[in-house]
């Protein structure tokens, strides 16, 4: 028997293994026939060791470890292209020995651990890490027994799965293993690469800076040190420094995906995506985007044909994880969603939706996409500005006769969704709220949410954060059942507890909005006060509660508990910076000044808490209005000192027209249209006789009579 160890490509990527221990009883022929094997499997005559192997079991037909390797052989034989094939086949063994992973509990079983180990390969390749992380703790148990080289190959294992499913502190764990292990110079670089990830991972500036200096000294100006240098500028908020070191790299030297199982180009592209999208430069960072989902559909078209890839074979096995299709999909929605368009981006996140549908997240940023794509405002609107000239909707007549019709601000764009189902995967409310349900059903309830973890990348990360498993494993530190748990969110980091409550308030809050929208007020009000019972509510989604909640109410007829809402005191902050992932850099940023991040608050949210509270008595003034108290309204309709033209809601406008046309003074409402600039040059002028075909220039909405408003909520959804 003999045994293959793995040549360590890139990062370490593992191949199968042979088995080549002597088991006990071989005669001096078997031995020999087994030696031939090997010889000409190292010499790469596959067709040759087939024959040895095939004499070899003619010996010893009880042994099933020359069954698998004799599948390995065939597998490399095939370019290492049949991997689907290989695993039927470790399957099929591990049946016949009548033991699975879960068996693995003494010495006895050390002698299966190469079949357990390949088979963790398998479902490494396969991107099923769980599972590999499941069978590689076992075999961690059993670590002393095994020779040094089989050792070291199971540790790198777990090192890189642990960074894959974002657990830094395991993989620190088993590299200090490792360094006990051997001191061998030819994997001290690689070890020193995978600490570097894994500091990135926890944020941990200082020892992550002595880690690169220390793999720089030894690797110099290569590839992946030079990405991993560009990774740390980039969390550290150092961009322009980050984009330097990337086009230092020389990445036309490195090997191909099939060798290496890496598409570099496209790691190039998507890490200035992710840069540039950090400094606000969102049609920038789309543009990266695009080049580098040019480059992963060129690698697979290189590697072989996408109906295989589902099948797993015809395509080598290290290079199963080349394909970033789904990745950069995710980013490039986010981009687009951040550039204002909403329906590109719809495109983009429900494909990858497809393979991360248990991240809650995502399916917040599709129910956004449905939001932004059904505000049904212009062009001013759908960049953050207040609509107000969409206020008048035409002016009928001339001279004395002249009109002027308002539009109804309150009716809904439904193109998307009449006459269809609601699961329909198209970009409008009714799915929108689908969305928002399921994401609300990815969250762990309160009573379990004991999650944590000391990990915290940035939600478009850079390259060597790959997709994750979804589950955790036992510690292989020690720690056993006391392993720090979090929530996944591939292919984005794991949250952490903080983070799960700040998800669960975004989403409540774009819940009760959509609700508001499909007309379901009860629902709506159900949404506002659970946001406003959360524990940590930030100030800007504790704002859009309480006026929520107001207009739920005031639509159920509840004005005396809509006016509870709507009072000024209840809004003492309206910041917008809650510190999450993206945020969380760290106290160590270096010599050089850190960059603007480029996100901005939007011009239509108000900009402090006095520009709030006015909002607030805009909406109460429509509260009171509604109860006949014109003289209140009135009162809390005089204008606001230290407010913003820009920060005057368009409903407040309407608001104060209509208390002038309710007190008699028509000149006086019509002074305030134009004093509010609300009579474009582009505003169609149509006859009398015209109205009953109306022309609607600006908005898909219906002409409605001048009217009471209704409470009007201002501001955007966090």
């Amino acid at each position: 028997m003999f045994d293959v160890f793995p040549s360590l490509i890139g990062l370490e990527q593992n191949e199968a293994k042979l088995d080549s221990s002597s088991s006990p009883g071989m005669t001096d022929q078997e031995k020999e026939v087994a030696a031939n094997a090997y010889e000409a499997f190292s010499a790469g005559k596959y067709d040759e060791s087939l024959k040895q192997l095939e004499a070899l079991q003619e010996l010893n037909k009880e042994d099933y470890k020359i069954t698998m390797n004799k599948a390995i052989v065939k597998f490399y034989k095939s370019g290492q292209t049949t991997t689907g094939t290989l695993k039927q086949s470790l399957m099929a063994m591990r049946n016949q020995v009548h033991t699975s992973a879960e068996d693995v509990d003494g010495l006895d079983d050390v002698e299966n651990s190469l079949l357990y180990y390949n088979q963790a390969i398998i479902h490494y390749h396969m991107r099923q890490y769980s599972e590999a992380i499941c069978i590689g703790e076992r075999l961690y148990q059993f670590l002393e027994p095994f020779e040094e080289k089989f050792a070291q190959s199971v540790c790198f294992l777990l090192v890189d799965l642990y960074l894959l499913t974002f657990q830094p502190e395991k993989a620190l764990h088993l590299l200090a293993v490792l360094d006990k292990l051997s001191a061998q110079g030819n994997s001290k670089n690689s070890k020193g690469e995978y600490k570097v990830r894994a500091y990135i991972q926890m944020k941990s500036s200082k020892a992550c800076k002595r880690e690169i200096k220390s793999v720089m000294n030894t690797a110099g100006n290569s590839a992946p040190s030079l990405f991993l240098k560009s990774n740390f500028e980039y969390l550290r908020g150092n961009y322009r420094k980050a984009v330097k070191l990337l086009n230092s790299s020389n990445i036309a030297e490195h090997p191909g995906p099939i060798k290496t199982g890496e598409c570099v180009r496209c790691m190039f592209w998507n890490n200035l995506g992710c840069i540039h999208f950090a400094m606000g430069k969102h049609n920038l960072g789309i543009f990266y985007f695009k080049k580098a989902l040019q480059e992963n559909d060129h690698t697979c078209a290189q590697l072989g044909d996408g109906s295989n890839a589902k099948k797993f074979t015809g395509i080598p096995m290290c290079a199963l994880l080349a394909n970033k299709r789904y990745e950069l999909l995710y980013n490039c929605g986010l981009q687009l969603l951040h550039i204002g368009r909403p329906l590109a981006a719809f495109e983009c996140l429900m494909e990858a939706v497809q393979v991360y549908h248990s991240n809650p997240r995502l399916w917040l940023r599709l129910a956004e996409c449905c939001v932004s794509a059904n505000k049904g405002g212009s062009e001013q609107e759908s960049k953050g500005l207040p609509c107000k000239k969409g206020i008048v909707q035409s002016i009928v007549g001339q001279g004395y006769h002249r009109k002027i019709i308002l539009a109804s601000q309150s009716t809904q764009n439904t193109i998307y969704s009449e006459g269809q189902s609601a699961a329909i995967p198209v970009a409008s409310m009714e799915f929108a709220a689908i969305c928002l349900r399921n994401a609300l059903l990815l969250l762990p309830e309160h009573q379990q949410q004991d999650i944590k973890t000391e990990n915290n990348s940035k939600t478009s990360s850079l390259s060597g954060s790959t997709e994750s498993g979804s589950e955790n494993s036992d510690a292989c530190s020690g720690k056993g059942q006391e392993a720090d748990k979090f929530l996944s969110a591939a292919p984005s980091s794991p949250l952490r507890k903080q983070e799960i409550e700040n998800l669960r308030c975004s989403i409540l809050a774009c819940s009760s909005y959509v609700a508001l929208a499909l007309g379901d007020n009860l629902m709506a009000l159900n949404h506002a006060e659970k946001l406003l019972h959360q524990p940590k509510v930030s100030g800007s989604l504790k704002f859009l509660g309480h006026l929520y909640a107001a207009e739920a109410l005031i639509s159920l007829d509840r004005i005396s508990d809509a006016i509870a809402h709507l009072n000024p005191e209840n809004v003492s902050d309206v910041s917008m910076g809650v510190l999450t992932s993206e945020q969380d850099q760290g106290s160590d940023k270096g010599d050089e000044p850190v960059e603007s991040s480029g996100k901005q608050t939007p011009m239509c949210y108000p900009s402090s808490v006095t520009s709030a509270r006015a909002t607030m008595l805009f909406n109460l003034g429509s509260a009171y209005c509604l109860r006949s108290e014109y003289d209140k309204a009135r009162k809390l309709h005089s204008p606001k000192k230290n407010i913003h033209f820009k920060e005057i809601p368009p409903e407040a406008i309407l608001l104060g027209v209509y208390l002038e046309l309710q007190n008699g003074n028509t000149q006086l409402a019509l002074q305030i249209i134009k004093r509010n600039q609300l009579l474009p040059t582009g505003v169609q002028r149509v006859s009398p006789d015209s109205r009953k075909k109306p022309v609607q220039p600006f908005q898909s909405q219906s002409i409605q009579p001048i009217q009471l408003p209704s409470s009007f909520t201002q501001g955007q959804r966090k």
